[in-house]
């Protein structure tokens, strides 16, 4: 037996985008379930990977994917980033992959970065050009941070740790800003039309959890905590196809970056339903940001008398199935 989810943004993301009729008519007519975000599974993530203890270190995970030496320290992400000053401070503009640095580049960058953090007791390194690491002693005590996604085109201090335990990290983030603004290689990206790497952007605290488990054989995502958390849970982990593609027993789509309804319906919808009408998958779900999660069988075509959905800003009002 075949399964597939689709891991999908807020309904809300779409507005009022039309769903076409043949989608509108399968969601109308299948089993809906509304999970209630303060709790638990709730989350997006934790319904497709279960960690304990509970939370989310995917600095850890990752380094674990890119080293396999991530046990018996805690792990900080220092990525390389890009931040444009402007009236009111700083913006985070770019950030890890998207500056396509090559091993050559990060090499360069960390070369002089290394004294600092060095000094400090936070060992600094990259094993792979976009995913650079701070390795703390065990027990250490950390302030809060936040994703790079999160931040994106935000203020950089509006996202600074606070506090006491923030102050120390708020110093070293200054200094290593300096060094990086001094460095000859990002005079030279400037030069070619690229973004200089000015900044780092601390995220994802944590050691190794105890245990991790995915409810999928295959996960196919391009977004770090996922795929590097699936990873360590032992699921295939691929990079996200460019459309519907099934290849495994139970697999999961990422797809929580769309935000077009007519590049979904083309390329994912309309495919996967197809696949649901001939038996190639006996289950399929859309799993929504939301909460709400559409469950998708054959034998649901008899609910004939479900009126279609039209889109997802009325999908409460409009679909039987609620």
């Amino acid at each position: 037996m075949a399964s597939a989810t689709l891991l999908l943004p807020v309904r809300s993301r779409f507005g009022g985008q039309r769903l076409s009729e043949a989608t509108g008519r399968a969601l109308a007519r299948a089993d809906l379930v509304r999970h209630d975000l303060s709790a638990h599974d709730g989350n997006q993530l934790a319904r497709a990977v279960d960690v304990l203890p509970r939370g989310w270190p995917v600095a850890a995970a990752a380094r674990q994917r890119d080293a396999g030496d991530a046990a018996n320290a805690v792990w900080l992400r220092a990525d390389p980033a890009y931040v444009q000053p402007d009236i009111n401070g700083a913006r985070l503009l770019s950030y890890g992959r998207a500056l396509e640095l090559r091993a050559a580049d990060a090499e360069a960058l960390l070369r002089p970065l290394k004294p600092l953090f060095g000094d400090a007791g936070f060992p600094i390194d990259a094993p792979e050009p976009s995913r650079w690491y701070l390795r703390l002693p065990e027990g250490a005590k950390l302030p809060s941070f936040i994703a790079p996604e999160d931040a994106l085109g935000a203020d950089l201090f509006e996202h600074l740790p606070a506090g006491d335990e923030g102050r120390r990290w708020r110093a070293l983030l200054s200094e290593a800003q300096v060094v990086l603004h001094n460095h000859p290689l990002n005079q030279q990206r400037i030069a070619a039309g690229l973004a200089p790497v000015n900044s780092l952007w601390f995220w994802g605290a944590g050691k190794l959890p105890d245990h991790v488990t995915c409810r999928f054989d295959r996960v196919a995502s391009d977004e770090e905590t996922l795929a590097a958390l699936a990873a360590l849970a032992q699921a295939q982990v691929v990079a996200r196809p460019q459309r519907w593609r099934i290849e495994a027993t139970s697999a999961l789509f990422d797809l929580r970056d769309a935000r077009d309804l007519a590049v979904l319906e083309c390329d994912w919808f309309a495919p996967a339903l197809a696949a649901l009408a001939t038996g190639e998958v006996d289950d399929l779900r859309f799993d929504f940001a939301d909460g709400a999660i559409y469950t998708l069988r054959r034998g649901q075509r008899w609910r004939f008398w479900r009126r279609p959905l039209h889109s997802f800003v009325a999908a409460g009002v409009e679909s039987g199935a609620e």
